[in-house]
């Protein structure tokens, strides 16, 4: 019924660089996936993306995370990759006065010898629904065009994920 009010977000990962796209309205974020956190016991997030470096180096203790980056899986720690995608979430709807949950298409990039393990493909839609999508679209291939995620009929240069 309000479909339209609902924000379609493409959003690719990969360990050098996290994505997202609002596809209707064409706002999109692009940076490092790194997130600051402060040193134990009260650890909380300093800073996102690019940013994240420059946080870290004005707290004594403060580390930088990757987590997307692993030498035998792309989410190497589901808690702080869920974080940085609600950060970056939150930076690209911004302060909606009313939103709905977007919807997520979640494109991991790469291609890891074997393909994407299930346990992998169910950690990707988990962190879309902990980062409060009403639904998410595991897609893996090539990158999807506009039309194609507005149309909803995605290119036979890869699959949609269960």
């Amino acid at each position: 019924m309000f479909s339209f009010l609902q924000s379609t977000i493409y959003v690719q990962i990969s360990p050098d660089r996290l994505s997202m796209r609002d596809v209707k309205s064409g706002q999109s974020v692009s940076e490092i996936p790194e997130l600051a956190i402060s040193a134990p016991p009260n650890q909380k997030m300093l800073g996102v993306g690019a940013a994240a470096r420059g946080a870290a180096a004005s707290q004594n203790g403060a580390i930088v995370v990757n987590p997307f980056s692993h030498p035998r899986s792309l989410v190497s720690d589901f808690t702080v990759a869920e974080q940085l995608i609600k950060a970056f979430l939150s930076r690209l709807v911004g302060g909606a006065t009313f939103k709905m949950s977007p919807v997520l298409i979640i494109h991991p990039q790469g291609n890891p010898e074997g393909g994407f393990t299930q346990v992998e493909n169910r950690a990707f839609r988990e962190l879309g629904f902990g980062a409060g999508a009403a639904k998410v679209i595991l897609w893996q291939g090539d990158d999807l065009t506009e039309q194609e995620i507005l149309s909803g009929q995605f290119s036979s240069r890869g699959q949609v994920c269960e």
